[in-house]
Parts: C-alpha cells; structure tokens; sequence
C-alpha cells in the first residue's frame, strides 16, 4: 500500500489528497494552522479551502511535519513557489530517504530563476530521478468535484512516475506520463504569467479574439524559452502546455486570471494582494520568468508586459497598447 505526505492543507493540497486516497493510498496531509488540521479531522472537510467537499477515511490531517512524513513512499509539495526552499530545508532532515518527491509548484524561484524541481534537488540532495512535477489543467475544485480532468506527471525515471501514474489514477482524474520535466514545469509557470495577461483583457472589458490572441502568443514565448533550456516542444501541445494554458487563461476559477482581472478594472497590484486569500503565482515568478528569459536571450513581450504591470506602475491599458504597437512581422 503507497502512503503519501501532502504538505500543504490548501485548495490543491487538499484536493491532491483526495485524488490520492480515491486512488487507494493512505494520505497525511500536513495544514500549518492546528486548528485547521484539528478541523479537518473533526469534520472531514477543509472548510477554509474546500467547503462542502467530504475528504475520504484514508486522509488524516495533522500539523505535526514529522507525523506526516513518517513512513511515506511519495511526498508531495503544494505550496507558495517563493516560500519552497525556506520550508523544505526545514523538512529535509524529516523526509524518508527512499521517498518520490512530488512536486504540484508551478512558478520559477526569484533570483536564482531555478524550476521547482531544480530547487527541491538543491535543498534535499536528491537526485533527478527522484523528483517527479505534475501539471495540467487542473483547477482545483473541478477536481474536488470530480469533475473529469487530465494531468501530466514528469519524471526522468519512468518506473517513479509509473507508480506515481497508479497512485493517483481514479474514475475522474487521468495521469499521463513523460519525462519532459523542464517542458512540463515551463508551461506550468509560465502560463500563470499568461493568464494574468488574458484576466487584465477580460478586466478592461475584451473578448474572446483578444483572449485567443494572448493564449496563441503566449504559448509562443512558452515554446521559445523551453526549447531554449532543451525542452520537447511536443510538450507545449499536450496537457502541460496547451491544455493548462487555455484552462488557467479562461477559467474564472483560475487566481492568476482573476487577479488580472481585478487590475483590468482599475485595481492597484497592492489592492488586489490584500483581498487575496491565495496565491496568484504569476504575480512574483513573471519577474523570475522574465530574468530566465533574458538569461538565455529569448524573446518573451507578453511577459514583460506584465512585469511592467505588476512592478513598474504600468496600466492595463498602456499595455495593451504597447503590444498591439509592436512592430508587425512574421508569425
């Protein structure tokens, strides 16, 4: 039997930790707050992310690191992007030496522009073959809702991201596999910073040809900056480009979008933070995406769009203005 420690009690923690216990494994989900966990075990329901959602019998809940991550086979990481090293350098010591480490993180690290992946292998001293990401259009409630959904899990060793497949497979949720772990975990960070795009559209009052246009163009600079750092481009077509591109970029339910949105419609950066409950990850790794970009030389206008929105006091609308301005060639 396949025991996990999901380290993170919010939305997509949460709602991992179901998947993983419908699939048949034994989940401890670590929530920071005992209160929370306390509340979690009491009513079977993350009322503070998840409310009306029932967790299965298999998930036990406790905010106690090394509770969760006694014994477990595969370890998954759910939270902040920026806050990933700090947390895992304190739970390294607790982790099991033979454990999959999981990671659900979809940004860039600020200042040393390191993939996920990358960071887990620099704090722990894992090697790649025992770090697996998973991404995909997976919006967190749907999910919870079983809805039917589709993911990528990317792993260089095969056989890890196999058990991972069969740990996680249910009625309603369908892992894919592929060794692509940089495609996967570009696509996954950089179309945050897309979304954010297409949420200031739809804020100042755009439609579907301006958010097909952004989506298109965006998967565009996706593609340039991952095949610069040696990823398969037949990545960006699948479920971890393409597919978590258009989801997050349309979604209502997407919090980079709908952070966008909120800017699209006069809102200061500082305002929307305050009002927001979760993270908006695009927000803080456009600036990481934008330093990778520059690093290896590609171009990338719609990031830096945003970057001029989120951190330089640029409008919404100038910048709108400023990629229809650019000069027109070649597609």
């Amino acid at each position: 039997m396949t025991r996990a420690a999901v380290l993170s009690a919010g939305s997509w923690g949460t709602t991992f930790a179901k998947v993983l216990a419908d699939a048949g494994t034994d989940v401890a989900l670590y929530a920071r707050r005992p209160e929370l966990a306390a509340s979690i075990t009491a009513d079977r329901e993350n009322a503070d992310y998840l409310p009306g959602v029932r967790l299965p019998d298999r998930v036990r809940a406790t905010a106690d690191p090394a509770e969760a991550l006694a014994g477990a086979d595969v370890v998954v990481l759910s939270i902040p992007s920026q806050t990933l090293r700090e947390n895992l350098t304190a739970w390294t010591p607790l982790l099991p030496p033979d454990a999959t480490l999981l990671s659900l993180i979809k940004g860039i690290e600020l200042g040393s522009t390191r993939r996920m992946s990358e960071v887990v292998c620099d704090v722990t001293g894992a090697g790649p073959d025992r770090v697996a990401v998973l991404s995909g259009p997976n919006l967190a409630r749907e999910i919870a809702d079983q809805q039917p959904a589709a993911t990528v899990i990317a792993c260089t060793d095969t056989a890890r991201a196999a058990a991972l497949q069969a740990a996680c497979h249910t009625r309603y949720f369908r892992p894919y596999t592929n060794p692509d772990v940089v495609g996967c975990e570009l696509g996954g960070a950089v179309k945050n910073v897309i979304a954010l795009a297409a949420g200031m559209a739809e804020g100042l009052g755009f439609g579907d040809n301006t958010r097909a246009s952004l989506i298109t163009r965006g998967l565009a600079e996706t593609s340039r900056l991952g095949l610069a750092l040696g990823a398969d481009p037949l990545t960006f077509a699948g479920l971890a480009g393409l597919g978590d591109l258009v989801a997050t970029c349309s979604s209502p339910l997407s919090r980079n979008r709908t952070f966008g949105e909120q800017i699209g419609r006069g809102a200061s950066v500082a305002e929307v933070v305050a009002g927001t409950r979760q993270t908006a990850e695009g927000v803080k790794s456009c600036r990481s995406v934008l330093d990778l970009a520059r690093a290896h030389g590609v171009d990338v206008p719609i990031t830096e769009a945003v970057v001029r929105v989120c951190h330089e006091g640029e409008t919404a609308a100038d910048m709108v203005r400023e990629i229809m301005g650019r000069e027109a060639k070649s597609e």
